[in-house]
């Protein structure tokens, strides 16, 4: 019979062959997830691209849905232009991805316009409630025991602006009639579309948390009581109809007509506060974009109530510091990125709000010296208390898509329900669920985002827009939250710092920096610990270590960085070029 040392001896043994088992396996997992998020089997472009830049002659379409992009360009070929197709598109996805978008939610713009040479900007958000006062709306939260808007329910509802934005869009550049444009979304809303992978993921996660909500969610957007699934045919009659409506009346059918009165109705029996006057009072507005210059390149954004001017911000610091230098996705490129993100995003947090309520000292926020000013602060540790600045000194989850056509106007367009499919609140009939896009005002009263009757709330949503030499060339954007800032950022320092193509800038291995004050907060907010890192497995774990090292918490994460749909415009060829984001279920395609 064996001893007990030889017993204690032999099980020592297979305690120490299964750990150095465990050992291998883990660093050939380890391995693998590294190769899964690098293309090494490519022979062309970067080792992390997914696939080559789509390229073609006379127009480009990229959308976060195949059958979208498809329509976009079955309507440049019926002779439509870009804007035609970005309506089209933008009808279809919040049809084919209401987890991301529909016309109960916002639209932001930027466009090109070929025949003036002119950027032109659309805000095309909505306002609070007028019948909403803030004491309402405060004993409101108190009953709830809440101190900030909830994400679901009829209190974070603001007026629909996509709509209206269409149809501003069209009035001032479309050239087929809306009835042609609306008619592609219109067939599939009747006949049926088959989900993709995705969306279906998504749309699982939604039916549980917005069943509940008052009104016909799960009779709208569920097959039998539960979420469709991947390949299954989704139809949305009601949706079908809301869109003739558009298509025979104009906008008037939504803020004007039996729809604006249908919602009222549904409000005031169900405790909602939107009524018949926000929509006949909702208009949306055209704006000026404004830009930056990035080593002769001119990044364009949208001015708040949008956060755009942040991914300006950002760049007006980093210029101060060689980025090409530090090398792509290493602890020092990282680590000053990041810093310049935290300083950015407090300045966003204050002074970002509706133009009509708070004038934000703009020029100053975007100015060279205050950039300047900014760079300073970042050092070679991580910061863990960031404030706001004094710019007044300087004074002087989505979908994105982008279109362009044969005459060389382009579309760069984003549009949302805020939070995936929004409030949750469907009206019986109409086929679409409102936004809960109020959930970004601030309760406090000292603040330029506090919450005020007829008032757009902070957005997150932007389009952006890179000309360079005064021609247009890249019209792009990363959807997701305040990912989009950053996502902005790193897409072109990609390009213009470290030489990526359309694609590659897209598939390149993403950070996200979190916990910054938001604009919810009290306006003597400020960050105090210094938020955290999230991280794509395609980043180096030894970068991971080294910005430890410098002080950040560092997380791995998934899914939350954005969704990229780009088209550039290649003047010396003459061709469009277009890319997709590889995390989504899209597609850039030409003719």
């Amino acid at each position: 019979m064996p001893t007990g040392d030889s017993v204690r001896l032999t099980i020592t043994k297979v305690t120490i062959m299964k750990l150095r088992l465990s050992v291998s396996l883990l660093a050939s997992a380890t391995l693998l997830a590294s190769l899964a998020a690098n293309a090494y089997d490519r022979v062309t472009g970067h080792d992390f691209a997914s696939r080559s830049e789509v390229i073609a002659q006379h127009a480009m379409a990229a959308t976060s849905h195949p059958l979208a992009t498809q329509i976009a360009l079955d309507t440049m070929k019926n002779g439509g232009n870009a804007i035609d197709a970005a309506i089209a598109a933008n009808a279809a996805l919040g049809l084919m991805e209401p987890t991301g978008n529909g016309i109960g939610g916002d639209l932001y713009a930027i466009v090109w316009d070929a025949k003036t040479g002119k950027l032109h900007g659309l805000n095309a958000s909505g306002r609070s409630p007028l019948s909403l006062s803030y004491d309402m709306l405060a004993h409101e939260l108190e009953q709830l025991g809440r101190t900030d808007l909830p994400p679901h329910g009829m209190l974070p509802i603001s007026v629909p602006g996509a709509v209206d934005g269409w149809f501003e869009l069209h009035k001032k550049f479309g050239k087929l009639k809306m009835a042609s444009i609306l008619q592609p979304a219109i067939n599939y809303a009747e006949q049926g579309f088959p989900v993709t992978e995705l969306i279906a993921y998504y749309w699982n996660r939604s039916v549980p948390l917005l069943s509940p909500q008052p009104g016909d969610f799960k009779g709208t957007f569920t097959i039998n009581g539960k979420a469709p699934v991947k390949g299954q045919i989704f139809k949305n009659p009601a949706l079908a109809n809301t869109y003739k409506a558009l298509a025979k009346d104009g906008r008037d059918a939504f803020y004007n007509g039996e729809i604006a009165v249908q919602i009222d109705r549904f409000m005031r029996a169900n405790g909602g506060y939107l009524r018949f006057a926000d929509f006949a009072n909702h208009r949306s507005t055209w704006v000026e974009p404004v830009g930056v210059d990035y080593k002769g390149y001119t990044l364009w954004e949208l001015p708040p109530n949008g956060q755009g001017i942040a991914a300006l911000q950002m760049l007006q610091i980093l210029k101060n510091f060689d980025l090409k230098a530090m090398g792509f996705n290493t602890p020092q490129s990282i680590h000053t990125l990041v810093e310049a993100k935290k300083l950015a995003f407090e300045d966003r947090a204050k002074f970002y709000a509706d133009q009509d309520f708070h004038k934000t000292p703009l020029q100053g926020l975007i100015s060279a010296e205050y950039g300047s000013e900014r760079a300073k602060l970042i050092g070679e540790r991580a910061a863990k208390r960031v404030d706001a600045g004094n710019p007044h000194l300087y004074e002087g989850d989505t979908i994105y898509m982008t279109t362009a056509d044969k005459d060389g106007n382009m579309v760069s367009l984003i549009q949302s329900n805020y939070r995936g499919m929004g409030s949750g609140v469907v009206v019986p009939g109409l086929g679409f669920v409102f936004q809960d896009r109020g959930q970004l005002f601030s309760m406090d009263k000292n603040h330029a985002n506090v919450y005020q009757p007829g008032k757009r709330p902070f957005n997150t949503i932007i389009p952006a827009f890179i000309t360079k030499d005064g021609k247009p060339l890249v019209s792009y954007g990363v959807m997701g939250g305040a990912m989009q800032p950053q996502g902005h950022v790193q897409i072109l320092i990609n390009m213009v710092d470290y030489g990526m193509n359309l694609q590659e800038a897209g598939d390149a291995a993403r950070w996200q920096h979190l916990g910054n004050t938001e604009p919810t907060d009290g306006q003597d907010t400020y960050l105090t610990n210094g938020g955290y890192i999230e991280v794509e497995r395609g980043v180096p774990y030894s970068t991971v270590r080294d910005l430890m090292l410098k002080g950040h918490e560092v997380r791995y994460g998934l899914g939350g960085y954005g969704g990229y749909q780009a088209i550039m415009k290649d003047h010396e060829n003459g061709t469009y070029i277009g890319a997709s984001e590889s995390r989504k279920d899209g597609q850039a395609a030409g003719y």
